[in-house]
């Protein structure tokens, strides 16, 4: 989730959201892989963690899928492979959700960033302890994720995903236009929101910029060992 990449999908979802002729959307990645989160190699040469500044609004990832936001169309991800950090948010943002059992699925913050994206598993019902699971940075596979209801569809072969994602809009079409507009709006008002106050604890966390364990954890990945913490430091 390089600059380039990210000011190239928020121009597509803008025209989905805008051209009347697009119904349904599709999103998928390319072969073996569907999305594994930021360019932390971008980040480290910009000196500073999160995605490019200035880049334009995106209608689908800045809330363009809540009550409030701007795509008021169903969403489909077809995953097809590692479905990692921000790529795992968005398969979790999309409206149905099918994957290949070659995909697997990491909210892989808790790695890199002072706090774990603790919120998608809790807000999908999941079971407490999978939430957990999730926010800690385990990798979960397809199979799994289907099991515990994350995923609507589960295909054997990479190759057959995007056509089963592919069934799933022709089922939509063929809903009365004012039925699936209504019927999708009230089903994504019904998904539980992270509670005020906890938003706001995280918050305080993820403001933190010089945490020198998550800078760590960061300097790790990009220079291929493993982490060295001073767990002398004590915790927060």
């Amino acid at each position: 989730m390089g600059a380039e990449m990210l000011a190239a999908l928020a121009e597509a979802w803008t025209e989905f959201r805008d051209n009347a002729a697009y119904e349904v959307a599709i999103l998928t990645g390319a072969a073996g892989s569907f999305c594994v989160g930021e360019d932390l190699k971008e980040s480290a040469a910009r000196g500073k963690s999160g995605f490019a500044p200035d880049l334009p609004f995106d209608p689908f990832w800045n809330n363009g899928q809540g009550p409030a936001g701007s795509i008021q169309k169903p969403i489909i991800a077809a995953v097809n492979g590692w479905a990692l950090g921000g790529g795992f948010i968005f398969a979790w943002m999309a409206d149905l959700k099918v994957a290949s059992r070659n995909a697997y699925f990491e909210i892989s913050e808790a790695r890199v960033f002072p706090v774990g994206a603790y919120e998608f598993g809790f807000t999908d019902y999941l079971p407490w302890p999978i939430a957990t699971e999730l926010a800690l940075g385990y990798r979960l596979s397809a199979d799994r994720m289907y099991q515990i209801g994350f995923l609507n569809d589960l295909v054997e072969e990479e190759g057959e995903v995007v056509a089963r994602a592919l069934d799933l809009a022709q089922h939509l079409l063929r809903l009365p236009p004012s039925s699936l507009r209504n019927t999708l709006d009230v089903c994504r008002r019904l998904r539980p929101e992270v509670p005020g106050h906890i938003a706001a604890l995280v918050a305080t966390w993820r403001a933190v910029t010089d945490d020198p364990d998550a800078a760590e954890a960061r300097s790790a990945f990009l220079e291929k060992r493993a982490p060295r913490y001073d767990r002398g430091r004590g915790t927060t």
